[in-house]
């Protein structure tokens, strides 16, 4: 299993539509990097903390003056995180003020053929703004921007710079060059190494 790739179904969770990704990424991959794969395949911007909550162990970026927070996601792989706990689904929690809440399944494994670097495989439904109050303040956000009516419409209208936000379409296209980069990057700074 250590030489092979795994296929991760992503669902943000209580929102609608449905917002999911299916991503490959490397059994090894650090989490710390896992996650910046899940802010490029979301469409999120990486502009707030995180945790991978696995069964009951917390992985992200440990608080110096918190002493019993989460594990170093940077110093921990998939694949040991997966083996330690034996879970078959985990939780990615991203913006704790807005409290975005991602559920993630493993779906399958493969063994490397040539390239192990992430993919983005699919993807359904726009990732919400940022900043948009959770998912509570992104229905509320949506509502908005359709009602000219609506009594927020005016505020948010502005705050989002126009009505038009479709929260259908993906842009698949986008998100897909967003991981390539990553990954491109990321090669880049190995090559360095060497």
């Amino acid at each position: 299993m250590a030489a092979s790739l795994v296929r991760l179904k992503v669902t943000l969770d209580h929102v609608e539509p449905i917002v999911m990704r299916r991503i490959v990424v490397p059994w090894r991959i650090r989490l710390s990097r896992l996650h910046e794969v899940l802010q490029a395949a979301m469409g999120w911007t990486n502009t707030h903390l995180y945790e991978f909550q696995i069964r009951d162990i917390g992985f992200g970026l440990p608080d110096q003056e918190w002493g019993d927070g989460p594990l170093d996601a940077r110093k921990v792989s998939l694949l040991s995180a997966i083996q330690d706990t034996g879970a078959k689904s985990f939780k990615y929690h991203y913006d704790f003020g807005d409290g975005w809440t991602h559920s993630i399944k493993i779906e399958r494994t493969f063994p490397i053929v040539a390239l192990a670097d992430p993919m983005l495989i699919e993807a359904t439904g726009r990732c919400p703004p940022e900043d948009v109050g959770g998912p509570w303040g992104y229905q509320e956000f949506r509502e908005a921007l359709a009602d000219p009516a609506h009594e927020r419409h005016a505020e948010l209208t502005e705050w989002w710079g126009g009505k038009d936000f479709d929260p259908d379409n993906a842009a698949f296209a986008d998100l897909n060059r967003a991981v390539e980069n990553l990954a491109a990057k990321w090669a880049r700074r190995s090559r360095r190494k060497n």
